[in-house]
């Protein structure tokens, strides 16, 4: 499972179960995604 975060999106490549895994794991401690975004891109 590959994830890229971007500036202004996240690719998720994997299969459909790793995928949802994941995705409601970040559910858990995000609540957007741009705040996934921003939490790791380095504080300026």
């Amino acid at each position: 499972m590959k994830i890229y975060i971007q500036e202004q999106r996240v690719t998720l490549v994997g299969k459909a179960w790793q995928i949802k895994y994941l995705l409601k794991k970040y559910m858990n401690k995000y609540t957007t995604v741009q705040e996934w975004i921003d939490s790791q891109s380095p504080k300026r």
